[in-house]
């Protein structure tokens, strides 16, 4: 029998991913979507594949899926400030209810749980690049609030759980990630540029445009994830056992319109606003 693993979020950006590469593994994949942020166009190809299959549902309710489960990847959640902006109670719960019901999940089959945290973990840190020994610099009522929040008492939970009742979880937080399928409205600062500079427009730099970014390649990414889904990887808290997936080189935000320039005809003009 092929193992099986119970994806939710699988129609979002990088979930359809996820997806793609486990049923090239030969993993049979069951998607949970409710497409507040994803889209069915994302799985579309891999609608008919045999192992696959979806199920429209909003995972802070109540989940059950018949049969052995091998494997719980957590990856539903708004992830764009534009979407958690718009979202933010449905945001705070995924993050809460959400992870509680796919842990429940997890432990009532046995399967190996990966819960897809953040860099916003961290707020607005103080130390670059960050340690995963390093805790943050969070404020629970900023207007990210509900996002970093949600992820930190994912994590919390996730931890719990492992602790409390031996669930084999682990819990890698991504930074920012690039790639096909990303809506151009998606709000984070590549889509930003690339549309931008596309359309001819300024290129909008939140701040003085000295801050920087982790950036990662999808497929990067999901080796990543795979990797550590796959492995006897904790999601303990303690230094070096964590899993952080970004790129070792942080790049300033400023450099992005000399960046852009090389896929457009013209020089870019910048317009800075505050950072928010």
């Amino acid at each position: 029998m092929r193992p099986h693993a119970v994806l939710t979020g699988g129609a979002g950006f990088l979930g359809s991913h996820i997806a793609e590469r486990l049923l090239t593994r030969d993993v049979d994949v069951t998607v949970l979507d409710n497409f507040s942020t994803g889209t069915p166009d994302n799985i579309a190809h891999l609608q008919g594949h045999n192992g696959f299959r979806l199920i429209e549902a909003d995972v802070s309710n109540y989940i059950s899926v018949p049969g052995p489960v091998d494997y719980v990847l957590h990856f539903a959640s708004p992830a764009s400030p534009v979407d958690y902006a718009e979202l933010p109670i449905q945001t705070m719960k995924v993050g809460s209810l959400g992870t509680h019901n796919t842990l429940g999940l997890a432990m009532e089959k046995g399967a190996r749980y990966l819960l897809a945290s953040t860099s916003e973990v961290y707020g607005d840190p103080l130390v670059h690049p960050q340690p995963e020994s390093y805790w943050g610099n969070v404020n629970p009522v900023g207007p990210r609030g509900c996002y970093d929040e949600a992820k930190r008492f994912a994590e919390a939970l996730t931890t719990a759980y492992r602790t409390k009742h031996g669930v084999n979880t682990a819990i890698m937080r991504i930074f920012n990630t690039y790639g096909p399928r990303m809506r151009p409205n998606d709000g984070r600062a590549i889509p930003n540029f690339i549309t931008q500079a596309l359309g001819g427009l300024p290129l909008t730099v939140q701040g003085d445009g000295r801050q920087t970014r982790s950036v990662c390649y999808v497929d990067d990414l999901v080796d990543g994830a795979l990797r550590l889904l796959f492995s006897d990887t904790s999601g303990s808290f303690k230094p070096a056992t964590s899993s952080c997936i970004c790129r070792p080189r942080s790049y300033t935000i400023g450099i992005a319109p000399t960046m852009t320039h090389c896929g457009t005809s013209s020089t870019p003009t910048v317009s800075v606003s505050p950072r928010t």
